[in-house]
């Protein structure tokens, strides 16, 4: 079965301001090329062009392409280039979590949820399915050693 991640308001400004930050700190030079010098230098106008569209697709893809799926033996998440394979009898517990800051998270919403595992180099990974009730009722259905901390 696969999910999508949750998009929530939060997670859409968070990533309005960063898109934000680079289109201004890559398009600012471009603009004061073209309209405040004499001689714009075009390569350098479109190796800034070409950068600021790099950096907006990579943002783009690992925002829009998040989903997990259940296989019979591991969870699978995937965020863009980010990938992780999680064994049901790796996981040790799972709990609802508000912190999309820190740690290892592939979602798109402050409700979410963590996923603690063994042979984590963080310990755990949050993630944001969309239909959380669904998702942990065949997480605990799989993995049924699992502590549930309810909160």
């Amino acid at each position: 079965m696969k999910f999508r991640s949750k998009i929530d308001r939060t997670f859409i400004i968070m990533m309005s301001v960063t898109l934000a930050i680079v289109a201004l700190a890559t398009l600012w030079p471009v603009a004061y090329e073209l309209f405040f010098t004499n001689s714009p230098e075009f390569p350098a106008i479109w190796i800034m062009i070409a950068l600021f569209l790099v950096c907006v697709g990579f943002l783009i893809w690992i925002s829009l392409d998040i989903h997990y799926i259940f296989y019979d033996n591991h969870l699978y998440v995937k965020g863009g280039p980010f990938r992780s394979k999680i064994k049901y009898k790796d996981m040790t517990k799972v709990n609802r979590s508000s912190n999309i800051i820190a740690g290892y998270r592939i979602l798109s919403s402050k409700d979410a949820l963590e996923i603690h595992y063994k042979h984590s180099l963080m310990g755990s990974i949050i993630i944001s399915p969309d239909n959380q009730e669904q998702f942990l009722k065949i997480l605990l259905e799989r993995a049924s050693h699992i502590a549930y901390a309810r909160m």
